[in-house]
């Protein structure tokens, strides 16, 4: 999973990527500090590797894992090319969901360059110029297939479609919130529209804010939640600041650090458990003495497909997939004791895998 962190210029994208990934990307107080995207990949946080390395003692526990992208600040006219803008362009079509950060706080050693805090504002800014960038894709695909319907009337209905679409971004609505068929939805996908990104609205608050327990009434995250509820996407409540502080401690100080702010989770597992819920994904588990290990895949996937994610040998020769639920395997001790006790499945072609599968692949090439 690629993940790609975006916003106006100063609004904590470099503080939040380094605090997420540790990778020391330069942070400063001016425009386009980034201009190349820095790339950090972090294990997806996962205490069921934990608790099946205590019962198989592993050589090796690797989890799933998600790449961040830290990707320039954009600003007004980066569809004409403005500031860095073709640059960032290129850069997000490579990213299967947008973490795009919002500034929620107040601080006047930290410039904003609209000159004000309003994180709708700010994301509407954003938003135009990928509308306007998509809405040249879509002109260009119009015309392509208008000249090919001379020989091909089955285009008629697709031409129809991208118009409508067009029309839809002209008025304003990024593509992701146009109601769309299956087979609509299937065109759309075939150009690869920058607003058409699932997008998690990262609303970066201050350190008084977040800690004050009453995020939820916070007017600035009401209207970016609003916002989001509106065209089908995600907002999170986050503080990069204190992500930063958090960055650098083992487990058990971070979740006391924690608890003490009442907070249950760190912003790196509340921002991978939204992108697995946004990007429709789920992690089954293998587990021996060589290693323990979560994959990741989409939901509805079946036996032999999330085989194929270990090997294509495990998809093209599979025979069967013996399945224990987690939780079962945990409450038995013992793969034997799942055994005994019938609870471990024999299971064939067409078993759709579950959130948690621990599973052991059978196959013949």
């Amino acid at each position: 999973m690629k993940l790609g962190i975006v916003g106006l210029p100063n609004v904590g994208k470099s503080t939040l990527f380094n605090a997420l990934t540790n990778a020391g990307a330069q942070s400063a107080n001016y425009p386009f500090c980034t201009i190349e995207p820095n790339v950090g990949i972090v294990p997806v946080p996962d205490k069921r590797l934990d608790a099946l390395a205590e019962l198989y003692h592993p050589v090796k526990v690797t989890p799933a894992t998600v790449e961040f992208l830290d990707i320039a600040g954009l600003v007004k006219g980066a569809s004409k090319g403005e500031g860095l803008g073709n640059k960032f362009l290129a850069n997000i079509r490579e990213v299967d969901a947008v973490v795009h950060v919002v500034r929620c706080f107040d601080n006047d050693d930290i410039t904003h360059v609209e000159g004000s805090v309003d994180p709708v504002r700010d994301i509407d800014i954003i938003n135009l110029e990928l509308i306007l960038s998509d809405i040249e894709i879509l002109d260009r695909r119009i015309d392509r297939d208008t000249k090919a319907m001379k020989g091909d009337k089955s285009l008629a209905k697709t031409v129809d479609f991208f118009k409508r679409l067009k029309s839809e971004l002209d008025g304003g609505k990024c593509a992701r919130a146009v109601e769309v068929s299956e087979d609509e939805k299937e065109w759309m996908d075939s150009v690869a529209l920058l607003t058409a990104k699932p997008v998690i609205y990262a609303c970066n608050m201050s350190e008084e804010d977040f800690a004050a327990g009453d995020i939820e009434n916070n007017e600035r995250y009401k209207a970016v939640k609003a916002f989001a509820d509106a065209e089908g996407s995600q907002a999170l409540p986050i503080c990069a600041e204190l992500e930063a502080q958090i960055a650098d401690l083992d487990a058990e100080e971070k979740e006391m650090f924690l608890a003490d702010l009442g907070v249950e989770h760190g912003g790196l597992e509340n921002l991978i458990q939204k992108s697995y819920d946004l990007l429709g994904l789920m992690s089954y588990l293998t587990a021996g003495e060589p290693e323990v290990r979560a994959w990741t895949i989409k939901k509805g996937t079946k036996a032999p497909q999330a085989a194929g994610k270990i090997h294509t040998d495990f998809e093209r020769g599979f025979i069967r997939a013996e399945v224990i639920s987690f939780d079962d395997l945990i409450a038995c001790g013992s793969t034997a004791a799942a055994k005994e006790k019938g609870l471990m499945r024999s299971e064939g072609k067409e078993y759709v895998m579950q959130d948690g599968d621990v599973v052991l692949f059978r196959f013949n090439v």
